[in-house]
């Protein structure tokens, strides 16, 4: 007797197509494939957003639409994965949310090693007080004071 290796897959979310003047307001198909189940969704079937993501399902924290489709689809997955994990199999990887890397700018210069851009940022009379975090409550300090020409002129104070 070997050992089942085959996990059950977790299900795809459906969600609402929207409607489009250009398509005369009939879209070409009533649903598509989501992101994720929303968040009511998942708690519909009785677990939390963390728990889901642990059973491998994708929780779309967005979308605020319940279908009673995809509760049907959740509902159906948990007892297939119930029956596949009491027989040996593997419990499904973990679907936790997708990490967004932000490359930077290679156009833009850092202002913040050249004597230029320390003055240029605010840093150059604070001696070594280099860091961004200082200038910017620093700044915020001096708003509240209404001192320095930002008080009277870009934001709006009098």
């Amino acid at each position: 007797m070997g050992e089942v290796t085959s996990s059950v897959e977790p299900p795809e979310a459906v969600a609402k197509v929207p409607l489009l003047r250009s398509q005369g307001g009939l879209p070409p198909r009533t649903t598509r494939e989501a992101r994720g189940f929303s968040v009511g969704e998942v708690k519909a079937v009785g677990l939390t957003v963390r728990e889901a993501r642990l059973l491998g399902v994708y929780v779309d924290e967005r979308r605020k639409s319940v279908h009673e489709e995809n509760v049907e689809r959740l509902r159906q997955y948990l007892v297939e994965l119930k029956k596949a994990l009491e027989q040996g199999a593997e419990p499904p990887e973990p679907a936790l949310p997708k990490e967004v890397r932000v490359k930077p700018d290679p156009s833009r210069v850092f202002k913040g090693k050249t004597m230029a851009g320390r003055r240029a940022r605010g840093l150059l009379a604070l001696k070594l007080r280099y860091t961004h975090h200082y200038k910017w409550k620093r700044k915020q300090r001096e708003r509240l004071l209404k001192k320095r020409h930002e008080a009277t002129r870009h934001k709006g104070g009098d």
